[in-house]
């Protein structure tokens, strides 16, 4: 094996409801508190609106939504992961919403598993893998393709708001 290629990622671990699912640490810019976004008419309902991060106006997604579950419902640990997604040749910084943000914990490449078809209850065309714990499973989100279709409308949404 070639030097400084690891067999170990780091991910960080947030819940929706009761799945737990994981992102790559290194597109996570930053964890926030909730806060309700400026919202946007007529984007998608996952769409949650933009919140304003260091100057940046950032997309909010509820999650939860845009994997067809319930939509979320704020709690005291609510949290937003300020993401920075490769999408489409250029990076689109997101807001996402977790119900609760975990930790971050390295996975070896061996535990990942490939995204099982069968008794999911959201698209498994957005798992990157999973990794089975003894609570369960972590499932690992594929953040390009989770939101390839629908980077145009977010990328659009941006640059706009940030002239008003």
């Amino acid at each position: 094996m070639m030097a400084g290629i690891s067999s170990e990622a780091q991910f960080v671990t947030f819940s929706l409801g009761d799945e737990v699912f994981a992102v790559p640490v290194e597109v996570v810019r930053e964890i926030l508190d909730h806060e309700e976004p400026f919202k946007i008419p007529h984007g998608p309902e996952y769409l949650l609106g933009l919140r304003d991060v260091r100057g940046q106006g950032v997309p909010v997604i509820d999650l939860r939504l845009r994997l067809g579950m319930s939509k979320t419902v704020k709690t005291p640990h609510t949290r937003i992961l300020v993401l920075d997604v490769p999408v489409a040749e250029r990076m689109l910084a997101l807001g996402l919403v977790a119900d609760r943000v975990f930790e971050v914990v390295p996975f070896r490449n061996d535990q990942v598993e490939t995204a099982p078809d069968i008794g999911v209850r959201w698209r498994s065309d957005y798992i990157a893998g999973v990794v089975r714990r003894d609570s369960g499973f972590v499932v690992i989100i594929d953040l390009a393709r989770l939101f390839s279709d629908s980077g145009s409308v977010l990328a659009d949404v941006g640059p706009q708001a940030q002239v008003a």
